[in-house]
């Protein structure tokens, strides 16, 4: 018999809908029956793609003793962190400060009231490992409640002031030698052999790597370029890179990016599909080129939903276990390609071999025969070596697509939504590549179409069901997201709907101390509320509300949200310099603010084929310190007064807002857009 869980939109829910225990979502009515009947809370917190939180779920969750037991001891509520993201930090911060360590699946134990006193991430049905048996922790925590009251009240409370947000330091103001100290000191934490930051388990960082780019490329640092190039040849010749179906893995459990955890995250790949498309930029490498192209193309075709939003992410597990969708022994190869001199290559091309680097003598594959080195071996063209490697790619690839694929968590999420958006939107232009806009625009569609329900952005959408109200990385993922389809497609309307996106931030997340709260002031209250400022995985939504303003202030001319930036980044400027991984994303904020900003406003009709020209010469370029305006004079503030030049389309250059002569030939703007950028540069 299904659980209350079978009602609720959430996939991770659902897959736990016909557990034996008695679960309840998240809400009022699981709180009111722990204070009727005197009972702690079990807190359960996971998420679909979650390797371990499927093991748990079968060793624990679907036991039916275990299932009794916490029956008879506890009201066991269910959430999924990608729903309930406020949840999930306020606890998880709760079971770091009581463990010193978190994770997924997080087990938390709470007073009727929500404070936690006993709690862990993963526990087995029996002991092992040093870790005590799952029965042992119930009754444990059971008996705590129970027999010790005082202590679980004093416990809760004394964890309940530790996790209240301190004021925000005064700090400092940005300078651009804090940049220059943060990127110094991402270049000392790198892996200088296989790139990336530490050892394992090893994750990609993609806002330290667009930090690195930025100070490495643009700004002539031979050290921060080395790494960014180390980083990026690395990954994505290594197994956390999907050689056959595009996409980048969560992370890799070694340092050498061979094996990763196979769960793929939307926000995982639109980050790493932007910050590549930066690299091929500066860098010219067609590799990174096609990093961008087959990790969007993995988006478009496998995660992408027929009402245009993306889904959540794939699990790390097919037929409950995991990776064996990705890999591959030389017997699987020999099938798909015959017994002949195919397969050989294509063996040593992707590094399959007898031994296997993963479970049951299988191999994660590698790109362990670059093109290049190919082509000097078969003495051929390098492009003909990459056609017989692409061809090799595309026959195991139709090969894989017949076995059973991980599962698909079909919720859209706002703030990954909006990062996919950027991505789209920001390769379609720089790559000529249309298909890729028209996702951006039909996403953008969906989202405001779905998503906006009475005038308020929720936080996810599921089968036509949307969820709560939105957080602020939702509010500010999407409104940076629109700014980038405004850039590719001139339609003013997506500029709107981004600022009106900037003033709810203002309104409804903004404390009296000039910070930003994760959840509004309307939200539901939750043990503390919560204020985010690591930019890992994901932006901080403080940060990316920092970048929505400033790409307004070049977009409006507007001072107040430049200022509104700096009040953002400044609490945090010693921070930056002391820990730029934790805060790339602010870090990319702070050299956005000590560097001259660049302003472009093009007028001219979408249609024109002169106007596509114009701006063919500022899409090919990265210049992360610009904005572009584009359309008719005046749909934009930075296109007011703007008109064209002996009726032919026209383009203006302005640093600072201090504009150079309008020009309507591509090669003067062209020649303008390396002044100003060479200027700063």
């Amino acid at each position: 018999m299904a659980n209350r869980l079978a009602t609720e939109s959430s996939p991770y829910l659902h897959q736990h809908a016909g557990n034996p225990v008695d679960w309840y979502p998240w809400g009022e009515e699981a709180m009111r029956t722990a204070r009727e009947t005197d009972r702690p809370i079990l807190l359960s917190v996971g998420y679909s793609a979650c390797h371990w939180c499927h093991v748990m779920a079968h060793e624990c969750f679907e036991d039916p003793g275990i299932a009794a037991l916490m029956n008879d001891l506890f009201v066991n509520v269910k959430v999924d962190r990608e729903e309930r993201p406020d949840v999930d930090a306020v606890y998880m911060e709760a079971v770091q400060a009581m463990t010193g360590q978190g994770g997924w699946p997080m087990t938390l134990f709470l007073t009727p009231a929500g404070a936690p006193y006993f709690g862990g991430t993963y526990f087995p049905p029996v002991a092992r490992g040093g870790m005590p048996g799952f029965p042992t922790v119930l009754r444990a925590a059971a008996d705590a409640y129970r027999q010790g009251r005082e202590d679980v009240e004093r416990v809760g409370s004394e964890i309940r002031r530790a996790l209240a947000p301190p004021p925000l330091p005064a700090g400092e103001e940005p300078s651009a030698e804090v940049v220059t100290r943060a990127v110094a000191r991402l270049v000392e934490q790198s892996d200088a052999r296989h790139g990336g930051f530490g050892g394992a388990p090893k994750f990609p960082h993609p806002a330290a790597l667009e930090l690195l780019l930025r100070r490495g490329f643009a700004g002539s640092d031979p050290a921060a370029a080395a790494t960014a190039r180390t980083t990026f040849d690395r990954m994505l010749r290594g197994g956390i890179f999907d050689q056959l179906g595009g996409g980048f893995h969560r992370y890799s459990v070694d340092a050498a990016w061979a094996v990763p955890h196979f769960e793929k995250m939307l926000y995982d790949n639109a980050q790493l599909a932007v910050v590549y498309l930066h690299a091929h930029q500066l860098t010219g490498d067609p590799a990174y080129r096609r990093a961008v192209e087959l990790t969007l193309d993995y988006l478009a075709r496998e995660m992408r939903l027929p009402e245009g939003g993306f889904a959540s992410s794939q699990d790390a597990d097919s037929e409950g276990v995991e990776g064996r969708y990705f890999s591959w022994t030389p017997e699987q190869v020999r099938q798909v390609l015959g017994d002949g001199e195919e397969a050989l290559l294509a063996c040593r091309v992707f590094g399959v071999s007898a031994d296997g680097n993963f479970a049951e003598g299988g191999s994660v594959l590698s790109l362990a025969l670059a093109p290049d080195q190919l082509a000097t071996e078969l003495g051929i063209l390098r492009d003909a070596a990459a056609q017989r490697v692409d061809a090799l790619r595309r026959r195991l690839l139709a090969s894989r697509s017949r076995r059973v694929a991980p599962g698909r968590d079909g919720k859209v999420v706002t703030a990954w939504n909006g990062l996919a958006l950027r991505a789209f939107a920001e390769a379609g232009s720089a790559l000529a590549r249309h298909d890729y806009v028209e996702i951006a625009q039909n996403c953008a569609s969906f989202l405001l179409r779905e998503l906006v329900v009475e005038g308020r952005l929720r936080r996810s959408w599921m089968a036509g069901a949307a969820g709560v109200n939105a957080f602020l990385e939702d509010v500010a993922f999407l409104g940076d997201g629109l700014l980038a389809v405004y850039e590719a497609t001139g339609e003013a309307s997506d500029y709107e709907r981004a600022a009106g996106f900037a003033g709810e931030i203002e309104t409804r997340f903004r404390d009296s101390e000039g910070g930003y709260f994760d959840t509004a002031a309307d939200a539901e209250p939750l043990l503390i509320r919560p204020r985010g400022l690591e930019d890992n995985p994901l932006p901080a939504g403080r940060s990316m509300a920092a970048q929505l303003f400033l790409r307004l202030a070049g977009l409006t001319g507007l001072e107040r949200w430049r200022e509104t930036a700096r009040e953002v980044v400044r609490p945090l400027v010693p921070a930056i310099a002391r820990a730029p991984l934790a805060l790339g994303s602010l870090a990319c904020v702070l050299d956005q603010l000590v560097t001259p900003s660049r302003e472009v406003a093009i007028v001219g009709s979408p249609g024109d084929a002169a106007t596509r020209r114009l701006l063919g010469e500022v899409w090919q370029r990265r210049d992360p310190y610009r904005v572009l305006a584009w359309g008719a004079s005046g749909s934009v503030p930075l296109l007011a007064g703007r008109s064209l030049i002996n009726g032919r389309p026209a383009a203006y250059v302005c640093e600072g807002f201090v504009c150079r002569m309008p020009v309507s030939d591509p090669g003067e703007l062209a020649a303008q857009l390396a002044g100003v950028a060479g200027a700063s540069g």
